[in-house]
């Protein structure tokens, strides 16, 4: 099976990539984008009897900083 986990930024936590990238697309002429937040893309292959528990300590505990970030879980079908 696979599992996405997104982690982005909390609301309120500066997002410095996510401003160069903003900076960047004016540079390069795009109007209209109004904020840039940058995070991540986890992509998780593993066994079917992993569960969505298991999934949720692995983010908590490792693949995102709880003070800072948070994460939402996506599984494949």
């Amino acid at each position: 099976m696979k599992t996405r986990v997104f982690v982005t930024l909390k609301n309120g936590v500066l997002d410095p990539q996510g401003k160069a990238i903003h900076h960047a697309l004016e540079g390069l002429g795009f109007t209209g984008v109004n904020d840039v937040r940058a995070g991540r893309l986890i992509e998780i292959d593993h066994e079917p009897g992993v569960s969505k528990a298991d999934l949720e300590a692995m983010c908590s505990k490792l693949l995102a900083n709880m003070v800072i970030e948070n994460f939402e879980i996506e599984q494949a079908a």
